[in-house]
């Protein structure tokens, strides 16, 4: 897992239940300060330490909510998405 990983967030999927914040083995998400249009202060990710375990991913109740994109030169994800974008 030494490849750049990114964590993206889909604020309108987010419904900030914390698990993902929770069980990161690095802690580099935290609960933002911004509302979602569904009311929620969403996960947000300040773009450095993923490891791209994709924890985060298999922990989040919430389909499309959360991607671990690792190597995005390759487009490769964790996850089950090819169109998952920001």
């Amino acid at each position: 897992m030494n490849q750049k990983s990114n964590v993206i967030v889909k604020p309108e999927l987010c419904k900030a239940c914390g698990l993902c914040i929770e069980f990161c083995p690095k802690k580099v998400l935290s609960k933002g300060k911004a509302i979602s249009g569904m009311g929620y202060e969403f996960t947000v990710y300040y773009g450095e330490g993923c490891i791209g375990c994709g924890t985060c991913f298999y922990v989040c109740p919430e389909p499309g909510a959360i991607a671990v994109v690792r190597d995005e030169q390759k487009n490769v994800e964790c996850g089950v998405w090819s169109d998952f974008s920001h």
